[in-house]
């Protein structure tokens, strides 16, 4: 017979999925509608939320960032997470690097952060 395991509390209070906080994300109610900063990793193997990264949001992205292609496949990736049109997801500043803020037209912050909820724990 082995030694009992000892149930370890969870290190990470409040996390969605795999591990991942969503509570650090920095979204905000703005006249554009909710927005927060998020940080593209562009070539991915395939289209996934990565989590959050010192407040922002971890886009995993199968398009190159080439000729707006990623910003594009980001669009229409928060657009099918948040439930709205790919156009109503606008990149506010950041749109030729990997961190950008984008915006969400018509969703509030507390709604994005349940969407985003959901979508972490699927």
């Amino acid at each position: 017979m082995g030694k009992a395991q000892r149930s370890r509390p969870d290190p990470v209070p409040e996390t969605h999925g795999r591990g991942r906080r969503l509570d650090a994300l920095d979204i905000r109610d703005g006249a554009e509608g909710a927005t927060f900063p998020v940080r593209v990793q562009p070539r991915a193997s395939r289209d996934a939320l990565g989590g959050e990264r010192e407040g922002a949001l971890v886009v995993r992205l199968t398009a190159p960032p080439v000729e707006g292609a990623a910003n594009r496949a980001l669009s229409r990736f928060l657009g099918r997470a948040l439930g709205v049109a790919p156009s109503a997801v606008t990149i506010v500043s950041g749109g030729g690097g990997r961190n950008k803020r984008v915006a969400v037209a018509g969703k509030d912050a507390r709604t994005v952060r349940e969407r985003l909820g959901i979508w972490m724990e699927e």
